[in-house]
């Protein structure tokens, strides 16, 4: 075993001792396969990802520390814990999940034999784990599970709305989130509202026009 893969598996068992508050500690945790996957699963690239709508449109924060809490009081934190190469940091990491405070997991894996999503589901249950496939050819990999072993899963490459339904899950527990979400929806609803008004009383060519 490697040392930094030694260190972390120890970190995290460290952290599921101390019993912290649970405003202290992340709310959500986000794992992914690879760092190569991290621009899908967090910032999305064309398309905005799990990072964009934690930060940007919820008011979250990324707590790096986990005894260091931002001021923010809901935070996620980032990990990489592949299933293949490093499964006992895979392991470490889902079962400590629910003792270190974490109540939604949501992991992204590509390739055709994306296994994170399925055994961090697996391993951490009855924590809920949302899945994300990384590639469209990941899909059949995350969302295989048998019956009893239950994971939802989004679209490949959507982690936006993989920390959407994440939220929505603390939402059940947190009015806070549950008030940051309609306002989110309502701004998207605005938006729609706007765009349908400026489409009709410019006309098409205009519209188009300055869109471009």
């Amino acid at each position: 075993m490697s040392d930094s893969v030694s260190d972390l598996i120890d970190r995290l068992h460290d952290e599921a001792d101390q019993d912290r508050p649970a405003a202290e500690t992340p709310d959500i945790g986000i794992v992914m396969g690879s760092d190569s996957d991290l621009e899908t699963m967090m910032t999305g690239g064309k398309r905005r990802g799990a990072y964009d709508a934690f930060v940007d449109d919820l008011g979250f924060a990324e707590q790096t520390d986990y005894e260091d809490a931002p001021d923010e009081r809901f935070t996620f934190e980032t990990y990489v814990t592949s299933a293949h190469r490093t499964p006992d940091l895979m392991t470490a990491y889902a079962e400590t999940a629910e003792d270190r405070g974490l109540e939604v997991l949501i992991a992204g894996a590509g390739g055709k034999s994306a296994d994170l999503p399925n055994m961090t589901a697996s391993i951490a249950y009855p924590l809920p784990v949302i899945g994300v496939p990384v590639q469209e050819k990941s899909v059949d990999s995350v969302i295989g599970m048998p019956t009893g072993a239950p994971l939802v899963a989004v679209d490949a490459g959507k982690s936006f709305n993989a920390a959407l339904s994440a939220a929505q899950i603390l939402a059940r527990q947190y009015d806070d989130v549950r008030d940051r979400l309609v306002e989110y929806h309502e701004g998207l609803r605005d938006g729609v509202g706007a765009v349908s008004r400026e489409l009709h009383d410019e006309g098409t060519p205009a519209f188009r026009e300055r869109e471009q």
